[in-house]
């Protein structure tokens, strides 16, 4: 009964998403941000569907069990924390600018160099995310259906891929509506039936006011902050909700999508994560068992309330494994391969590539999934590099006129250096073994988990700072800016051509000086 419920979940999400794929019309600025006309109700509850996936679901509730409210919570609440922040500095210059991807911004601001590293960074970045989200697809329909793990993560991507293929950011705000409504139905129904049968019961230290996990060390306090700063500031750097953003019809949507995505966030993580503190305590539930929270569906709760909450995380996965898809490919055809926005003559090359380039970024999120089967710790690992490499040029780069390229690149390579440096000998990450990439050592003990993420973006941040404070941007990089601001105000109108040699040789003089206060410039139409 379970899996032929969560079945029926998946068939109309897959209906729906490839229905609402005729919105696309041939043209990639439908398939990339939605025409650009999505309002505040599809843009909230997509938000919320890409930050309420398994990473916050059955992640939360694995690491909740295991070390406490705080560790686990933090993947949920660091992403409100996340969409909270972008609604408050983010949400409206963004959605001004017009842009089809997030990397548009690195190639706008800091040149061509930058926008492929940071491209290629993003593409790695997502990839991970993906993985994370077909881990959990992957236990269930082994544990629910008796299929194969690695076989059920094929399964499970071939049907998002169905849909996301066809209907691009449309297909995923559409199916995000559906998804989200059974995921709220789902967590209250979940916390009912847990306080009606055995209440809430925390385990002495590890509940929502034990804010030693928050300050001891033995408690885990270093790995929590990690947790709580990689999401809540490294996830502002994450392509598919800002595929989102780009997507709303106003800044102000844009603005009031961010607030309702973060409250939503907030709540459901918090339940599940109250939920498995409540397993663990009263039924001696553990991740020994599998997944605490498959576990609990599978032997303790009522099927009704199993098929309505493994609907919800199977449907919250598809949804942002959906974006994930989406937005890896367009920067992969857009902003490594430079395949622009074309309408005028023939089918879109933007559009074709994009579909076909969805084709590698699943077979490679597959394969990742199949050797690392975490969840939770891929979606931190994911945003710990965005942290240590892209947060400060993205987020400084918004406000802060002075900052060139040299800063960037520079700032990106010496946060990933040492990120990586740290993860290849750092034993665990976030509290588990670390099984991606470590060299045994003596250097570096387990004690430094979390650590290494905290240092690595100070470092990163700091590196971009000095850099920036020392080399203002030159007068070819502003003159360079507003060509790619001419290039980006072509596309809208589906009429791309390279700006003329006339315009990029443009006399040095004419170009403004730099102004540290200045915001960048606005794309008017």
């Amino acid at each position: 009964m379970i899996i032929f419920g969560v079945a029926i979940t998946v068939f109309v999400v897959l209906l729906v998403g490839i229905y609402v794929a005729r919105k696309v019309d041939g043209d990639s600025a439908n398939y990339l941000v939605a025409g650009r006309r999505l309002g505040v109700p599809l843009v909230a509850v997509s938000l919320t569907a890409a930050a309420v996936d398994s990473n916050a679901t059955v992640g939360n509730t694995d690491l909740t069990s295991q070390f406490g409210f705080w560790s686990g919570a933090s993947l949920a609440l660091g992403l409100a924390i996340c969409l909270f922040l972008s609604g408050l500095f983010l949400a409206k210059p963004m959605n001004r600018m017009k842009l089809f991807t997030l990397a548009d911004f690195f190639r706008l601001r800091y040149g061509r160099a930058t926008e492929v590293i940071a491209s290629a960074l993003m593409i790695l970045a997502f990839t991970i995310l993906l993985a994370g989200n077909l881990v959990a697809c992957g236990f269930l329909l082994e544990r629910f259906a008796n299929i194969p793990y690695a076989w059920g993560i094929v399964l499970s991507v071939a049907l998002v891929l169905a849909y996301t293929i066809a209907g691009g950011l449309f297909s995923d705000a559409y199916t995000a509506a559906i998804q989200m409504t059974i995921t709220v139905i789902a967590s209250i129904s979940l916390l009912v039936w847990v306080m009606l049968s055995y209440g809430i019961v925390i385990p002495e230290g590890m509940g929502p006011f034990d804010f030693e996990q928050l300050t001891d060390p033995a408690m885990g306090a270093p790995i929590n902050w990690a947790t709580l700063v990689a999401l809540g500031i490294g996830d502002l750097v994450a392509i598919d909700l800002m595929q989102r953003i780009f997507g709303a019809r106003t800044p102000e949507i844009a603005r009031r999508a961010c607030f309702a995505g973060a409250a939503g966030t907030a709540v459901i993580g918090t339940i599940f994560a109250l939920v498995a503190l409540t397993a663990t305590a009263v039924l001696g539930i553990s991740v020994a068992d599998g997944p605490v929270l498959f576990t609990l569906l599978d032997d303790y709760a009522p099927p009704l309330i199993a098929v309505l909450v493994l609907s919800g995380v199977v449907a919250a996965s598809f949804s942002t494994a959906s974006g994930a898809i989406l937005a890896t490919s367009a920067i992969a055809v857009r902003n490594l391969v430079t395949v622009r926005r074309s309408t005028t003559s023939g089918s879109d090359p933007l559009l074709r590539w994009t579909r076909v380039a969805m084709i590698p970024i699943v077979l490679l999120g597959s394969f990742l999934a199949i050797q690392v089967s975490q969840t939770g710790i891929l979606l931190t690992l994911a945003f710990d590099l965005m942290l240590a490499c892209l947060a400060a040029p993205f987020l400084f780069g918004i406000f802060w006129r002075r900052a060139g390229a040299a800063a960037a690149l520079i700032g990106i390579a010496v946060g990933f250096v040492v990120r990586m440096t740290y993860l290849a000998l750092t034993p665990t990450i976030y509290g588990v073994p670390n099984d991606i990439l470590y060299v045994p050592n003596t250097l570096i003990g387990a004690d430094f988990d979390g650590w290494a993420t905290l240092v690595s973006a100070l470092i990163g941040f700091g590196t971009f700072v000095v850099v920036g404070l020392l080399s203002s941007r030159t007068a070819t990089e502003f003159a360079a800016e507003e060509v790619v601001k001419a290039e980006l105000a072509q596309e809208q109108e589906g009429a791309f051509e390279p700006v003329s040699a006339a315009v990029r040789g443009a006399d040095a003089e004419d170009v403004p000086a730099p102004r540290s206060d200045r915001n960048v410039p606005e794309i008017s139409h």
